[in-house]
């Protein structure tokens, strides 16, 4: 990995210590370089006539992603976000009253009230797997709900918002083959920081999003459906012309591709944008990528570690580039304070977004620092020596 050449690729890098990939990530420059290209041109042309010229480089996100999570370019779907990706998975399940989604304590908060809003109106029932001591899955409590319950789906995110946590998705995933059930991963916070196979996952549909550890733009995301699911007939509840074609009067036929998730209407530029970060990713590396980021949050919490009333409330036997952290008998207010003054970029979580597991550790808000492979040792030397003063 040529980290000077990454960081010159990442002008955001130079002028600040950016620690909030799991929120928002910096782009390599050439992610806007190819977004206004398209802009410029969509100007001179207009949308429908480029969209045809550019044919060709629109199929080559499809193929990116494929690389990036090995699969065909087929199963694979453009959105907007890795929230619609899950939302459009969840509108294509024929739920019924008394059907059950078996999910975890650390999914992530949109998903739970997704979750919430289908039991209401549809009195699907709600389960969860239990953890160990250590924050890691109960595996043989999980197979044992998956008998049990029997249910519709299975889901979980692979690594939550509020912690550093990675949940073994692919033993879930092989657990779900198992049972013949349903499995959606929210690998929100897991594409571009960790190699993804769905092969080895297992998984029948995966959710991301483009805008973190991905460093793609706002406003995109991807999805990821198996020939299983494309086979039984899957389909968003709401589709359209992008999705089926209308044959007969009372009559359609869905593509036989990821595609069917889709909408016609897409957002062409910053598709073009997503397609760079992904192609990005790809060139550096997935596991030189992980590898980078493993040595920088093992540092990093090593660091942290080491002062004086300082936790780390991250658990598990596998944990990502996400830290969460509190110094005691301070406030959230006096370390968002100090870390702004020495011109630090971070996110603050809160339990309104972890409710199983910020009351299970007894929190309301953690600072949550995310370094990615553009970061340094240096950086996250000088980040403790900033958390030390606060």
């Amino acid at each position: 990995m040529d980290i000077e050449q990454i960081r010159k690729d990442t002008p955001g890098c130079h002028d600040k210590l950016f620690l909030n990939s799991a929120g928002s990530s910096l782009p390599p420059k050439t992610v806007n370089e190819r977004i206004i290209e398209y802009l410029e041109e969509e100007e001179r042309y207009g949308g429908y006539r480029l969209a045809e010229m550019k044919r060709a480089g629109i199929a080559g996100f499809y193929q990116e992603a494929a690389l990036l999570l090995n699969t065909s370019s087929k199963n694979i779907a453009f959105t907007s976000s890795a929230t619609e990706s899950f939302a459009r998975v969840l509108s294509a399940i024929p739920f019924n009253s008394g059907d059950v989604i078996l999910t975890t304590d650390n999914d992530y908060v949109s998903s739970f009230l997704q979750f919430l809003s289908l039991k209401e109106r549809f009195g699907v029932e709600i389960e969860r797997i239990q953890h160990l001591e250590n924050g890691d899955l109960d595996l043989e409590q999980a197979a044992k709900m998956m008998e049990q319950h029997q249910p519709k789906l299975v889901t979980l995110a692979h690594i939550p918002t509020s912690s550093g946590l990675v949940q073994d998705a692919e033993a879930i995933g092989k657990l779900c083959r198992e049972h013949d059930c349903l499995f959606l991963l929210d690998a929100c916070q897991s594409a571009g920081q960790l190699p993804l196979d769905v092969n080895q996952l297992n998984c029948d549909f995966l959710s991301a999003t483009g805008r973190k550890f991905l460093r793609g733009p706002r406003g995109t995301g991807l999805l990821y459906v198996s020939d299983h699911a494309l086979n039984q007939g899957l389909a968003p509840l709401f589709i359209d012309l992008r999705g089926a074609t209308w044959t007969e009067p009372g009559k359609y036929e869905l593509s036989r591709k990821a595609r069917r998730f889709e909408q016609w209407e897409m957002p062409y530029a910053l598709m073009m944008g997503l397609k760079e970060a992904i192609g990005y990713a790809n060139q550096v590396g997935l596991e030189n990528i992980a590898r980078k980021n493993s040595a920088l949050s093992n540092l990093l919490r090593k660091e942290l570690a080491g002062l004086k009333g300082v936790q780390v409330y991250d658990r598990g036997s596998h944990k990502a580039s996400i830290i969460t952290f509190k110094k005691e008998n301070l406030t959230i207010q006096d370390h968002v304070h100090m870390l702004q003054e020495n011109n630090v970029f971070f996110s603050v979580t809160s339990r309104d977004s972890a409710i199983y597991d910020y009351t299970e550790k007894g929190v309301e808000q953690l600072v949550r620092l995310s370094p990615h492979y553009f970061n340094t040792e240096e950086e996250i030397s000088d980040l403790a020596e900033i958390i030390e003063q606060i």
